[in-house]
């Protein structure tokens, strides 16, 4: 088991880690295929999008926003209609009503009487705001795929990440749910990490590209990564 007191900064992914955007995602997709009537299991939508997703984002930079409009056109494209340009602008910003998971400001509150704690998120500045409302934390450092002008899995990301943090990397724990976007990277530069296995109870990978690798730790939820640390 990792020895949490040599840690002072938790970074963390944001989106499927604290705020469930899976959730967020289907409730925002799932009115676009009904009204044009394309019938899609939830399980399938999600894994659609994860592979939309991470081939738009791993080629030239564009804003999130951008990148859930062409998301929501593949979508068309592949099923045979034409998003209206008011289901793209809706869908381009809807990350935020993405709702926060039940259990991340009491455990982030909690984490954060030890720790300071960071953000490293493939998301836009101004889309962030609205989730970092509903998390109710002001985080140390937030490191956002705008800045960096790079999505996760790249390590770019995280480069930006040590270079704002300004500690040693032994110093910092990475915690977060997508083995593809945040675990690999991780691992690849040596840096300590927690999975926090959100689907644990479900089939499948969701919106997350499949992965496979052994995590530093794995935990089914934040609050349970808290109380291992004995702060819950």
């Amino acid at each position: 088991m990792l020895e949490f007191d040599q840690f002072e900064v938790l970074t963390f992914d944001c989106y499927g880690t604290l705020i469930d955007w899976e959730t967020g995602i289907w409730e925002a997709l799932q009115p676009v295929l009904t009204a044009h009537n394309c019938s899609l299991e939830q399980d399938r939508a999600l894994e659609i999008y994860g592979e939309f997703e991470s081939k738009i984002e791993g080629g030239e930079y564009r804003e999130y926003k951008t990148v859930l409009a062409m998301v929501l056109k593949m979508f068309g494209e592949k099923f045979g209609f034409a998003p209206t340009s008011q289901e793209l602008e809706e869908f381009s910003t809807c990350v935020k009503n993405w709702p926060a998971f039940p259990d991340s400001t009491r455990a982030l509150q909690a984490l954060h009487k030890k720790y300071k704690l960071a953000i490293i998120s493939n998301i836009d500045d101004d889309l962030f705001e609205y989730s970092q409302r509903k998390l109710q934390v002001n985080f140390d450092w937030v490191i956002t795929a705008k800045q960096s002008k790079s999505y996760k899995p790249s390590l770019n990301n995280f480069h930006v990440a040590f270079k704002r943090i300004g500690l040693p990397q032994g110093k910092i724990l990475h915690v977060a749910q997508s083995l593809f976007h945040d675990i690999v990277p991780a691992k690849t530069l040596g840096l300590s990490n927690v999975w926090i296995n959100r689907r644990h109870n479900k089939d499948g990978f969701g919106a997350t590209p499949e992965a496979h690798i052994q995590p530093d730790q794995e935990v089914p939820s934040l609050e349970d990564l808290t109380k291992l640390i004995g702060l819950l």
